[in-house]
């Protein structure tokens, strides 16, 4: 308070309150003005202050009250101003609207401001008014611009139930399998280093790589395969025996339209096991329908990363850990198709993506 003198001016909110209830109070017992002044060493000015206050309010006109405008006080943009703003930002890109780039930042919305209502604010300031929208800046997914918006909405809604219900009817089981390919040159995760100098990683010169594919059922099942070689039909058709030993029932396996699943060497296997095992296809591009996806995701970052394989056999070893742990955590395992795109193979009737 600017009546305030001495020390006092650098008291707390609370403190401040708690003087002038005192200061009253020694009023109100009948103190003269000069010595309540002295006392709590305030000038006469707050002093009459404040026994105006009491004397108009009570207790509470001497009460401490929150500094700073309320939330929604001289804001620049109005209410309806905002929602449009704020739907604007989830409903396009900054490219779609006159303005440049793919991904909106403090300074595009910014700049979208100044295009719709001629008001320039500070990033800060966009800031305040994005944090009240409830947004918050994160890293998109990404789709492939050659994904076809109508193939995903037939998957979701009339392809996928039908599979489910056939698998069913069958007594089978539906699983999504995919391939993910491991290098001995691939870094994850970060490490703390100097500012300016990024940190240097060292690894071996000899770069190997080993493939694997994996099958996961909302049972929290798990299979796999680690291999060396390249991925094609034949080595799809050991993987399509391996998991067919497995079951006493029918598998409707789930998978990308990889040219090795559709292959002529495929088709004939499963012409040959049909009481077996049965291939569905996926949309093209659209790897975020796969629940496996994730199990990819999971691979590379819980490998090693203080200890780098030395060769192709310590690889697969990590590999095939990876595997094996997470055969014995199906809890983990069902976890993955709780991720939000994958998350309609769980519902009875997936209307939306």
């Amino acid at each position: 308070m600017s009546d305030l003198v001495g020390d006092s001016r650098h008291l707390s909110p609370s403190a401040q309150e708690a003087l002038r209830l005192r200061a009253v109070a020694a009023l109100v017992e009948g103190r003269d003005r000069e010595e309540v002044a002295a006392v709590f060493r305030v000038s006469l000015k707050a002093v009459d202050g404040w026994w105006a206050k009491w004397l108009a309010g009570g207790r509470d006109a001497l009460t401490a009250r929150p500094r700073g405008k309320r939330v929604g006080e001289y804001q620049v943009l109005t209410e309806a101003g905002q929602e449009a703003l704020r739907q604007a930002v989830l409903d396009h890109r900054p490219c779609e609207l006159g303005l440049s780039g793919q991904l909106w930042t403090r300074g595009q919305v910014g700049e979208l401001i100044a295009k719709l209502y001629r008001v320039r604010l500070t990033e800060p300031g966009v800031g305040k008014y994005l944090k009240r929208w409830g947004l918050s800046f994160q890293r998109p997914d990404k789709r492939a611009v050659e994904q076809d918006p109508e193939a995903v909405r037939a998957w979701l809604e009339d392809t996928w139930p039908a599979i489910r219900a056939k698998a069913k009817a069958e007594g089978g089981e539906v699983l999504f399998a995919d391939r993910v390919g491991v290098r001995s040159d691939q870094v994850t995760g970060r490490t703390w280093g100097e500012k300016g100098r990024t940190p240097i990683v060292r690894r071996t010169g000899n770069r190997f790589s080993v493939n694997a594919m994996s099958a996961i059922s909302t049972k929290g099942r798990m299979h796999f395969m680690v291999f060396s070689e390249t991925f094609d039909a034949t080595v799809m058709c050991r993987f399509l025996e391996r998991l067919a030993g497995h079951f006493d029932h029918k598998i409707h396996l789930v998978v990308d339209g990889h040219s090795a699943h559709r292959s002529k060497t495929v088709r004939t296997w499963l012409a040959g096991h049909t009481e077996e095992i049965e291939l569905h296809f996926l949309p093209r591009y659209s790897p975020e329908l796969n629940p496996d996806e994730l199990v990819n995701a999971d691979l590379k970052h819980s490998l090693p990363r203080g200890h780098r394989a030395r060769n192709q056999a310590e690889l697969a070893a990590e590999t095939s850990g990876f595997f094996r742990r997470r055969q014995r955590q199906p809890h983990i395992v069902r976890g993955y198709f709780h991720g939000p795109h994958v998350r309609y193979t769980l519902e009875e009737n997936p209307l939306s993506f």
